[in-house]
């Protein structure tokens, strides 16, 4: 009888999209049965719903996603293949690379580092960088703080460039003399991924030990990440991972879009480890998940939560990005390694991860003590639109076709 209900609300309240009429009587007449706990099982039915359809668009290879709450894994599902063809499933144990993700380990990180008093937000970054160099000398008031919430004065994502064509950071951080600033240090927001990783300095000279090393020591090992690592040598050391894809832009709309081909791993990102470095599998990342919504409070502290998801500076340019995307965005910051989105008046403490072949991204509602991660090895634009996705099924809010199953004849 159970079962049978939650298939009935998953058909009924949970819909990709609102209906009309009898469906909509179907709705009211089972909302009365439904407790909060049914509800939640029916979402996460949905949930799969949806992605199993959305895999059968051959928008993506691989796929990996987890929602915890109320400090348990709720869902954790796995989808496609770790290269096109191969028939080698992704399984909870496949490992990704994080990208952009990896900024919330470094916070988290300094976080501790700070807690420990090893570490001050108001740390001058010339004290680890000797070689950096700032127009007009500002380097002298660029603090910790200032690298972790992207305000270093400098444009967005400054020489990244220049870190692509395979210049080393050090020989990379004198030359942003160079480059014009666009405000004073500390009071505006801009990108960035080289400065970014100074902070993985700052933490081997505060512990004396490599950043890499401290991070698997103080979060994975304490958190149960078995897999989780740093590095090209991590990720393929493994034996189980998810090999990066790609595909030319289809020109004519009327057209498929072009297959999926696997590429090289592209090497730049990892030498900014703090920045875009960590490897990581679906299992690894609901204990990470875990453990930022609060639920492993003897690794991250309360205290450590409290500071490194504090917004530090507004963020214009991405609150109009993302307008386009969510209408119920009204407002976003940058906290430390994190993003703070007003979503619907409820505080969403987000950040996304791409480099070429991969995509991540993380979200959170740390009042419902809830969150989303979803990992995939393409970057295509339905892998953005399940985050959004959860957040409305959490919320309640009206029905939307994320994931554009109706328009692809998936509904």
């Amino acid at each position: 009888m159970r079962k049978s209900l939650i298939l009935m609300l998953a058909a009924g309240l949970s819909a990709a999209a609102p209906r009309a009429g009898a469906d909509g009587f179907q709705r009211a007449a089972l909302a009365p049965l439904a407790s909060p706990e049914l509800v939640a099982e029916t979402q996460m039915l949905r949930l799969d719903a949806n992605l199993q359809k959305a895999m059968e668009t051959g928008d993506f290879v691989g796929l990996a996603v987890a929602v915890v709450r109320g400090g348990e894994v709720a869902f954790l599902h796995t989808y496609g293949e770790t290269e096109i063809g191969s028939g080698e499933a992704v399984d909870p144990e496949t490992l990704f690379r994080l990208a952009s993700l990896s900024k919330g380990f470094a916070s988290s990180m300094v976080g501790l580092a700070v807690s420990e008093g090893r570490l001050s937000l108001d740390e001058p970054v010339a004290a680890f960088a000797p070689e950096l160099a700032l127009p007009g000398g500002a380097e002298k008031s660029l603090t910790l703080a200032d690298i972790l919430s992207h305000r270093t004065s400098l444009p967005p994502n400054a020489f990244d460039n220049l870190l692509e064509a395979g210049t080393a950071p050090s020989a990379i951080l004198p030359q942003y003399r160079k480059v014009k600033s666009i405000c004073p240090v500390s009071d505006c927001y801009a990108y960035q991924n080289i400065l970014y990783d100074l902070s993985s300095r700052a933490l081997a000279r505060a512990y004396r030990e490599a950043y890499a090393d401290l991070v698997g020591e103080k979060l994975f090992k304490p958190l149960g990440m078995k897999t989780a690592s740093y590095g090209l040598d991590g990720l393929v050391a493994s034996g189980n991972w998810a090999r990066p894809h790609s595909r030319k832009r289809q020109t004519d709309p009327g057209l498929p879009p072009t297959p999926w081909t696997r590429i090289d791993v592209k090497l730049p990102y990892y030498m900014t480890p703090a920045a875009g470095g960590v490897n990581a599998s679906i299992n690894d990342m609901a204990q990470w998940l875990k453990a930022q919504l609060g639920n492993a409070p003897e690794v991250l502290p309360p205290e450590v939560l409290d500071l490194i998801h504090a917004p530090q500076v507004s963020t214009p340019s991405e609150t109009r990005r993302m307008r386009e995307a969510l209408p119920d965005l009204s407002a976003s910051q940058y906290a430390l390694g994190w993003r703070v989105y007003d979503y619907a008046g409820r505080t969403v403490v987000a950040h996304g991860g791409s480099v070429d072949g991969y995509a991540a991204q993380i979200m959170l509602l740390p009042d419902r003590n809830t969150g989303i991660v979803v990992l995939s090895n393409a970057r295509s634009k339905r892998m953005w639109s399940i985050g959004p996705m959860f957040l409305d099924m959490t919320l309640g809010l009206p029905a939307r076709d994320w994931l554009e199953l109706e328009e692809n004849g998936q509904d």
